[in-house]
């Protein structure tokens, strides 16, 4: 059995990288995609932790699974946004997001 270090070192590489794209990135899809990894990282942890300490009664998994759903509610409302500042503005970048109450509001 691989010992739980490892998934560890994994969530870690995988939050960092999360992170590092969400604080330098301005094009609103690749931030969704970092938050992602993000998400995915609090999974690699609980699934871990679950397997580590045997736990019976997958609380760890049942976790996981929440997060998953989660994270397809957060990707759909989030392109759903994305799409209606592409629709307004022709580029998804984050000054745009910010200003497209004042673009509704010119028209």
């Amino acid at each position: 059995m691989i010992d739980i270090i490892w998934f560890l070192l994994l969530s870690i590489v995988l939050f960092s990288v999360g992170l590092l794209g969400v604080i330098t990135q301005t094009n609103g899809i690749r931030i969704l995609i970092s938050i992602e990894f993000m998400l995915n990282a609090a999974n690699v942890n609980f699934i871990a932790f679950n397997s580590y300490y045997g736990l019976v009664d997958f609380t760890g998994w049942s976790m996981a699974l929440f997060i998953i759903a989660i994270a397809a509610a957060e990707a759909a409302i989030g392109l759903a946004i994305f799409i209606s500042v592409y629709r307004s503005f022709g580029d998804i970048t984050l000054g745009n997001i910010f200003s497209l109450g004042e673009a509704s509001e010119a028209e």
